[in-house]
């Protein structure tokens, strides 16, 4: 089993990446563990409190059940991968059940952030892409997907997302093995790693 981690800061194209290594596996042999499905359960907050929730701080993730689920997935057990809503801000009661693969993907804007996840990682990856490009990139996605307004997204980037990528998330390049610029848009990185995967899995 391989266990690769892919990181990244919000808008970066994580997702894109992880969709294009998916689709070079065809047989079934990936499994996808989202950092975002273990963020702690804020279902119970009004709605002003859950607008100042900061999604980007290490501390918003229960660090503890991913990576425990990262262990069972080792010992080939499947997990209980919870399911997150960003509208409501609460775990739903559904959970997603993950099978051990050949290669496991932990996606995640934090991922490279926790030490005892680190140590689980076989690759560690960071997309890398420039800010502006991220910055319309979380827009549209959370006036479409998570229910806010432009002008709560504005604010909610100035007084979370920026800041915290500048201090938790940009650093976390000095742990990658590989750094990916422009996404899921470089096709020549991508193509290596697929090919890296692969040797790997050889070997």
């Amino acid at each position: 089993m391989l266990i690769i981690g892919i990181a990244g800061g919000s808008g970066s194209g994580k997702t894109t990446v992880v969709k294009k290594i998916i689709e070079a596996f065809q047989d079934q042999s990936v499994a996808l563990v989202s950092q975002d499905a273990y963020y702690y359960d804020n279902g119970h907050l009004p709605k002003e409190e859950k607008l100042k929730i900061n999604f980007d701080h290490p501390n918003s993730i229960e660090w503890d059940l991913l990576n425990g689920h990262l262990d069972l997935l080792r010992q080939s057990q499947s997990i209980p991968m919870p399911q997150y809503d960003y509208v409501s801000c609460g775990r739903a009661s559904e959970t997603t059940t993950v099978f051990p693969k050949k290669v496991i993907i932990v996606e995640g804007i934090l991922v490279l952030t926790n030490p005892a996840l680190r140590e689980q990682l076989d690759i560690k990856l960071f997309v890398d892409t420039d800010n502006d490009e991220r910055l319309m990139r979380i827009i549209k996605r959370d006036i479409q997907d998570r229910g806010r307004s432009y002008e709560d997204v504005l604010k909610h980037y100035e007084t979370y997302v920026k800041p915290m990528h500048q201090q938790f998330i940009e650093p976390t390049k000095l742990f990658a093995d590989v750094i990916i610029p422009q996404g899921g848009e470089n096709k020549v990185a991508i193509e290596m790693l697929v090919s890296r995967i692969k040797m790997k899995l050889e070997e």
